[in-house]
């Protein structure tokens, strides 16, 4: 089947699906290391397990994938005619007739994959995914994930027992160094050290836990009176159970508190039904909004690459793809102050969004125009004759000059 496809498309595709990919793994990678070092500050400070970190970050994974398809796209077309353009080979092929739309069949073809994925993405998948990393999150902070006790610090527990580990083994299963400090509404207080103990669970009460010392001390302090001061007890143990209330944790809210939690159909019936308040009608209608112009400017990504793509004759310039870079970027953050706005009922959604996306789309025709059907035409002529004026005064500065002589220059000779 794939032999049936015209050999200039396979060669097409071979030149855009490799940086394509290249920059979406580029893209995501950076994302995610962005923010895996971000979460592991914030569960360390939870005193939360390792994996949760590995968890929470493949939760985020479809938003980052969502972020980078589109910049994918765009590098992956615009690479791939720059080289077609920067090697001849893009002269060649105009020679012989084929005009830049019949180049682009196969990069839309792409484009129809990448749009129906980000689809999936951005209406289905991305909204659940979100709320599970806020119930993730949600549950480290509430001692949910195991993160109640931090080692080397005073945990207070059920506002009657503050407890200190020293250390801690085999994954939390052995502690070492332990005081705990425990008081009853008689007033009296216990005093307990330890030099090992272990959480134990129990099977008749799960709000209850055990937590089991080994080789310690007890020092209750009865309340009691006898002279000048108090009386307290002193008990040495070979082992000792001390049970441990569990404090309630709430139950993690419903998804469905933000609107970006919310998949296609649910904003829909929020955002065309009458029964819906207000504030969550406009939210949901911005969201949608939102969604729906960062899909549709992906139609139009592979004609902006290839009118970024072809430098100047006789240049080898790699502004375009600065330039494409900076306007996707821009235009997808002129969407999100659009999402705020909108979201609170101060802007209607056509001028928040659509009329943002009309004067892009706009843009983008007029330079893909200047590429495809003016003779010599350049989308950034104007900025490739500037930026080659600076690049040639910069390097000039840098240039590397003769010293001059001190004395006469030499007679040449006879």
């Amino acid at each position: 089947m794939f032999n049936l496809i015209p050999s200039i498309d396979r060669y097409i595709l071979r030149l855009v699906i490799v940086p394509m990919l290249g920059v979406f793994a580029l893209a995501a990678s950076l994302l995610t290391l962005d923010k895996m070092l971000r979460l592991f500050d914030f569960v360390a400070v939870e005193g939360g397990p390792v994996d949760v970190v590995f968890k929470m970050l493949g939760a985020l994974i479809p938003e980052y994938a969502s972020l980078a398809i589109p910049l994918g796209l765009l590098l992956g077309v615009l690479l791939a005619f720059r080289k077609l353009a920067t090697s001849s080979e893009l002269d060649t092929m105009r020679a012989v007739g084929l005009s830049y739309n019949r180049l682009l069949r196969m990069p839309y073809l792409i484009t129809l994959v990448m749009v129906a994925l980000n689809i999936a993405l951005v209406f289905y998948i991305q909204p659940i995914s979100r709320y599970y990393y806020e119930q993730m999150e949600y549950d480290l902070r509430s001692g949910a994930l195991g993160a109640s006790i931090k080692v080397g610090e005073f945990t207070t527990i059920a506002d009657r027992m503050a407890l200190r580990i020293e250390e801690s083994e085999d994954e939390g299963r052995r502690l070492i160094g332990i005081f705990a400090r425990v008081a009853n509404a008689k007033g009296q207080v216990l005093s307990i050290s330890a030099r090992e103990g272990s959480f134990l669970s129990t099977s008749d009460n799960p709000d209850t836990i055990i937590l089991r010392l080994t080789e310690g001390t007890i020092i209750q302090d009865t309340g009691m009176k006898t002279g000048d001061g108090q009386t307290p007890r002193v008990l040495s143990f070979s082992r000792h159970d001390l049970p441990i209330d569990l404090p309630a944790i709430e139950q993690f809210r419903a998804r469905g508190d933000a609107t970006r939690e919310y998949i296609l159909p649910e904003l829909l019936r929020m955002g065309w039904s009458r029964d819906s308040e207000p504030n969550e009608r406009d939210a949901s209608v911005a969201s949608f909004n939102f969604r729906l112009v960062e899909i549709l400017m992906m139609f139009l990504m592979p004609l902006l690459a290839v009118a970024l793509a072809i430098p100047p004759k006789r240049s080898t310039s790699a502004l375009g793809v600065f330039v494409s870079i900076v306007m996707v970027v821009a235009y997808h953050k002129i969407n999100q102050y659009g999402e705020d706005v909108a979201s609170l009922g101060r802007l209607d959604p056509i001028f928040a969004f659509w009329l943002p996306f009309v004067l892009f789309a706009g843009l983008i025709l007029w330079m893909y125009y200047r590429v495809a059907y003016v003779p010599g035409g350049q989308a950034i002529g104007a900025l490739e004759m500037a930026f080659a004026k600076i690049s040639k005064r910069i390097g000039s500065l840098f240039k590397r000059r003769r010293p001059l002589a001190s004395g006469p220059a030499p007679a040449a000779a006879v």
